[in-house]
């Protein structure tokens, strides 16, 4: 365990990188800077001042509403604040050496993109390529460097070719997209980390839950059968499996090739 001293460092820096996650959230599908113009109210437009705009804090001095229009303020900002907190937390390391604070960042940056693509696709079934571009490039940056060429490489060609392969046919036989672009880049830079068994592993988990969902939607009404259904949160629930709980991993390797 962290001392309590580090505790509370680290939780601020997490609410505060929270509150970036927020803003790529809101920003990215609509094209707009992550950077510029300052805060606004979603609703009335008014800039956001700083002392109302101080992670998850500021949520509960306002009482969940706008200081200017009073209207509700969505409890997925404070929600996610205090995700990124609570993995920040989680998955800093014991030791300060550098190379446990250099891993620390890395998987806290996979937690927060992770995060990122999972409320973007939820609210507009799309997943950004700037995000998955990220995930690419820190993937293989880690592989570089602690994994032999042919467990990135052909876990990245896998991961992209596979479920392009089964689109492919699926768009040939039914005239339908099955999958989105976004998801199979998404599957492509997940394999340059997880490697060529994994990202199997990744696939038929992904596929499974997505179909269990779907049949739990429809048979409650939620949904009828022939309606979209973002596909991307269960990409990362079960890459987020294979990565964060390694022994999970272990158990999954086991089940789908034995």
């Amino acid at each position: 365990m962290i001392s309590t001293y580090n505790t509370v460092v680290v939780f601020t820096f997490g609410l505060l990188v929270g509150s970036f996650v927020n803003v790529l959230i809101y920003r990215i599908p609509q094209g707009v800077s992550f950077v510029f113009p300052r805060s606004r109210c979603i609703f009335c437009q008014n800039i956001v001042k700083w002392y109302q705009n101080i992670p998850f804090f500021s949520f509960i001095f306002l009482r969940g509403k706008c200081a200017h229009c009073k209207r509700k303020i969505s409890l997925r900002y404070p929600f996610v604040e205090l995700l990124v907190a609570t993995g920040a937390c989680w998955l800093f390391p014991k030791g300060l050496d550098v190379k446990s604070l250099i891993l620390f960042f890395f998987f806290f940056s996979v937690f927060c993109a992770f995060i990122v693509h999972f409320f973007i696709d939820l609210d507009f079934q799309i997943l950004p390529n700037g995000v998955n571009l990220y995930l690419a490039i820190v993937f293989l940056s880690y592989s570089l460097f602690f994994h032999p060429w042919p467990h990135w490489l052909w876990g990245g060609i896998l991961g992209f070719s596979i479920p392009y392969s089964i689109t492919w046919v699926f768009y040939k036989l039914r005239g339908k997209i099955g999958m989105g672009g976004g998801d199979i880049k998404l599957y492509g830079a997940l394999g340059l980390y997880l490697g060529p068994e994994q990202i199997v592993v990744t696939l038929f988990l992904s596929c499974f839950l997505g179909s269990l969902a779907g049949l739990i939607f429809i048979g409650l009404r939620k949904m009828k059968r022939e309606t979209p259904m973002a596909f991307g949160p269960f990409i990362i629930i079960a890459a987020s499996l294979q990565i964060f709980f390694p022994h999970f991993q272990k158990y999954l390797m086991t089940i789908v090739f034995q």
